[in-house]
């Protein structure tokens, strides 16, 4: 069954796109980890505002950093922020999900009012109100975009796991004496997995740009982590004189925002058996109505 859905995933271009664009952010981030072509905090005044050539790829900027470098180092936090942000609303959507679903009436109830009030609040201003007390820190961005996500994860996943509630393999598994907890971790989740995946991906996609927002806003990254938010903030105020070295963190945001975005959607068309398409890459065809 899931390599049933990766190969309809790999088939749509949305989910080839967000695929090599995933993958192409969490090498580059893997391999700053170890190597870049010069320390991204090196300052050299004599190569300040040099243009894309030899040896700096991409340019350096006002202080002679190699912006190549800066954009591989504020890859490897734009990948630990999506990722941290990913795992929190993953437990906070289960948990919510889980007790929306399970628990008794009242209890029921009380998570659904309180998903309700959570979700008038946008992840962003969430963000800002903790940085004035907690001060900028990527661990402030991480909880708020992981918990506010994790209230849209369990909104949406509740109802199907009250639906996957009556199913009779559900029923069956009841009545052969498995608790709630086992009953929720063989049969419910699984069901409704598909539905946490692409949510996850959206989610990684606003936890990228809440970042850069953050960041460029002065209230995301600290000023000694290197991050794309913060190297467009310090470019852009040069950008009628070097246009050039605000494109590249710039593009950086964009495709990786983008890539996640289709990703997520080619995960849900992958997954949805309404959707899917068949082996030969065409739309499933629609049943012909008789008059």
């Amino acid at each position: 069954m899931t390599g049933s859905w990766l190969r309809r995933l790999w088939r749509l271009s949305t989910g080839r796109f967000g695929l090599v664009v995933a993958a192409v952010v969490v090498a580059t981030a893997l391999i700053a980890w170890v190597w870049t072509p010069f320390d991204p905090q090196h300052v050299d005044i004599a190569a300040r505002w040099q243009g894309p050539g030899w040896p700096h790829l991409l340019g350096t900027d006002g202080s002679g950093r190699d912006i190549l470098s800066l954009l591989m180092r504020g890859a490897g936090t734009t990948v630990f922020v999506a990722v941290g942000a990913a795992l929190i609303a993953t437990v906070v959507g289960i948990a919510l999900a889980s007790l929306g679903a399970l628990a008794a009436r009242w209890v029921r109830e009380s998570v659904a009012v309180l998903v309700d009030i959570l979700i008038a609040f946008p992840v962003l201003l969430i963000a800002l109100m903790i940085s004035a007390i907690w001060g900028r820190s990527l661990w402030v961005v991480i909880w708020a975009v992981g918990i506010g996500f994790g209230v849209n994860i369990a909104r949406v996943t509740r109802p199907e796991l009250r639906r996957v509630l009556h199913s009779d393999f559900v029923l069956a598994g009841r009545a052969s004496g498995l608790t709630p907890a086992q009953n929720l971790y063989r049969h419910l989740l699984p069901n409704v997995a598909p539905v946490f995946i692409v949510q996850l991906s959206w989610g990684m996609a606003v936890a990228v740009l809440a970042e850069a927002g953050l960041s460029y806003l002065g209230v995301g990254a600290p000023v000694t982590q290197p991050s794309w938010g913060l190297l467009l903030a310090e470019l852009q105020q040069f950008l009628t004189v070097h246009p050039l070295s605000v494109l590249w963190p710039g593009l950086a945001i964009t495709l990786t925002v983008l890539g996640l975005n289709l990703l997520g959607d080619a995960l849900r068309e992958a997954t949805d058996p309404t959707l899917s398409r068949r082996d030969d890459g065409a739309r499933m065809p629609q049943p012909e109505v008789v008059a």
